[in-house]
C-alpha cells in the first residue's frame, strides 16, 4: 500500500484544483486503521513503516496546531493595531520624512508634496532627497523663511535633470537659525481625522487624504 507520504504529496497537488479535497490528521488516522484493518495476515504491514506512519501523523498534527497558533497570534496583532489606530483619532500624527514617488502611464513620475516643520527662523539650508539605499538624488535649496510646518514640492525629477525612478525616498532637511545653530527639520504633523481599513491594511486621514498608518512616525496629544 501507499506510505502516508505519498497520499500527502496526492493530496497536495489535488487541493490545487479542489479545496474541500484536503485531508486531516483524523483522515490520515482511519487510512492508517484501514490498511492495518486489511493487511495480509502472511504478509503484515513492517512495524518500521507503522512507526514511519504514525510520526508523520504526529507531525502533522503539531504541524496543524502551529499555524493555528499562528493565525491566533497574527489575528490578535492585526487587532491591537487596529485598536491603536481608532485611539489615535483625534490626536496629533506627525509623518515619517519620506514620500512614495509614483509613475505616470507615459512613465514620466508624478510630482509629489511634502511638508516640513521648522522649530525655528529659517536664515538658510536645503532639502536632500535619498533613495532607499542611501544615495542622493535631488537637493532643494531653503530660501529664507519663518519657523512653523512648510509645503514643498518635487517634481520627480534628479539633479542631472532625468526622471527618478518610482519608489519610496527619504527627505533630510537641516538649515541654519538666525543664530548661524545648525538644525533639522520633521516631518509634517497633522490631526487624526479618522481610521479606515482596507485589505488588511490601516489608513489615517490627515488633511483630507488617507495615509499609510506605517508611515506616521508619531503620535502626540495637541498642546
Amino acid at each position: 500500500m501507499a506510505e502516508i507520504s505519498s497520499v500527502t504529496q496526492a493530496t497536495a497537488t489535488t487541493t490545487a484544483t479542489n479545496p474541500k479535497s484536503v485531508l486531516g490528521k483524523d483522515d490520515f488516522m482511519k487510512l492508517l486503521l484501514t490498511e492495518l484493518q486489511y493487511q495480509d495476515p502472511t504478509s503484515p504491514t513492517d512495524s518500521d513503516k507503522i512507526l514511519s506512519q504514525t510520526a508523520q501523523l504526529a507531525q502533522l498534527e503539531s504541524q496543524d496546531n502551529t499555524n493555528k497558533a499562528l493565525e491566533e497570534l497574527t489575528a490578535s496583532f492585526t487587532n491591537n493595531k487596529n485598536f491603536s489606530a481608532v485611539s489615535a483619532i483625534g490626536k496629533m500624527a506627525r509623518l515619517e520624512n519620506s514620500v512614495n514617488l509614483k509613475t505616470q502611464e507615459n512613465g514620466s513620475p508624478s510630482p509629489v508634496n511634502f511638508n516640513l516643520n521648522f522649530d525655528e527662523d529659517i536664515k538658510s539650508g536645503s532639502i536632500n532627497i535619498y533613495s532607499e539605499e542611501g544615495a542622493l538624488v535631488k537637493s532643494i535649496a531653503l530660501e529664507e523663511d519663518t519657523a512653523g510646518q512648510h509645503s514643498f514640492n518635487w517634481d520627480g525629477k534628479t539633479n542631472a535633470g532625468t526622471d527618478a525612478q518610482g519608489g519610496k525616498y527619504y527627505i533630510k532637511a537641516t538649515y541654519q537659525n538666525e543664530d548661524g545653530l545648525t538644525m533639522d527639520a520633521t516631518g509634517g504633523s497633522y490631526k487624526i481625522e479618522s481610521v479606515k481599513f482596507d485589505n488588511d491594511k490601516t489608513y489615517v486621514k490627515l488633511n483630507g487624504n488617507f495615509i499609510d498608518f506605517e508611515q506616521v512616525s508619531e503620535i502626540y496629544e495637541e498642546k
